[in-house]
């Protein structure tokens, strides 16, 4: 496996979203972020009758031997609510934010065959507070309190046997954190839930059939993988099958970063420049503001202003390769 490259694809997906634009509580606009692969309560989706999801489901299939070994990782956010006096403020009023704690999931290892009866994990974070001093622009020192809600949930893996050395890996995730009601404001129910939730598989002693492009003798079999929320892509350098990634945004097999983004923008790379040329028009109470919403926006919006003329007609645009429309190179 790739562990860096892998692990830099995971982080693009993790936090694809979650600053997908410049948001800050004043603005009408991009007052709420859109996220992706968010897992709220089981109660809180009932209430929304199908609108929104409790769990997710990652299937893909895996060419090996009962004694092939599964990992499987489950990796998403955290928010938590982060509650500061108001910098800049005449009235030192106090201000909500939102960030986001990284939340890791790794399932024991496990032999294919171990796995043909479901393995169930439960899995819980518990409520907490945390203050921490922080300094505003002019040098003040504020005191941040950092409140995070329990969140708790359950991970079930199952192989399946399709054919001779043929198997299917499948992976639930929900959310079964209990709420207080289920009729909580929106931005309330998201301090329980899991956002941008995927899965990363990790095969030894085997290897993992593309989904989105299977071998002929394999298409049927693919087509009967169910996937909720996520797409299981093949990840690592060109040819290798030991990793699937189920992502919550689209990709293709073996998605990679483009070299010309000067840092995370945490976007896929997909519109570095739009993004850069949209905080490059933010006023500066603008960008005083999202310095205080949390430390990666701010790290992005540092890197923007930085970022040198050359480096930005970098994101224009760039020439892969260059091949002949035909045989005859004509």
């Amino acid at each position: 496996m790739n562990a860096p490259l892998v692990d830099q694809i995971a982080k693009t997906v993790l936090y694809e979203g979650y600053m997908l634009y410049p948001y800050r509580p004043s603005s009408v606009k991009n007052h709420q972020r859109w996220n992706f692969g968010v897992l709220y309560p089981d109660s809180y989706a009932e209430v929304e009758q199908g609108n929104e999801r409790c769990s997710m489901r990652a299937e893909c299939l895996v060419s090996g031997s009962v004694a092939s070994k599964l990992t499987v990782n489950i990796r998403f956010l955290h928010l938590v609510s982060r509650t500061s006096p108001s910098q800049g403020s005449a009235q030192t009023m106090p201000e909500t934010l939102q960030e986001a704690v990284e939340r890791d999931l790794v399932l024991p290892q496990k032999a294919m065959g171990d796995l043909f009866t479901a393995a169930s994990v439960p899995f819980e974070f518990h409520a907490n507070v945390q203050s921490q001093a922080v300094r505003s622009r002019e040098e003040d020192e504020d005191l941040a309190v950092r409140q995070a809600e329990v969140l708790s949930g359950i991970v079930e893996i199952r192989v399946e046997v399709l054919a001779k050395d043929l198997f299917r890996v499948s992976a639930v995730v929900r959310n079964t954190t209990l709420l207080s009601s289920p009729t909580l404001p929106r931005e309330q129910a998201l301090l329980h839930s899991l956002v941008s939730t995927h899965a990363i598989f990790q095969l030894e002693e085997g290897s993992f059939i593309s989904l989105l492009d299977p071998p002929e003798e394999f298409r049927d079999q693919a087509a009967t993988c169910q996937n909720l929320g996520v797409w299981p892509v093949l990840v690592g350098a060109p040819g290798q099958r030991d990793t699937v990634l189920a992502s919550p945004i689209i990709l293709y097999d073996y998605p990679q970063i483009a070299p010309e983004s000067a840092g995370d923008l945490f976007d896929g790379t997909e519109i570095d420049e739009i993004l850069s040329l949209r905080i490059m028009t933010l006023t500066d109470e603008e960008k005083e503001e999202i310095r205080r919403s949390d430390d990666r926006v701010r790290q992005v919006l540092e890197r923007t202003d930085a970022m040198p003329a050359e480096q930005f007609l970098k994101l224009h645009g760039a020439v892969r390769g260059m091949r002949p429309v035909n045989p005859e190179g004509q």
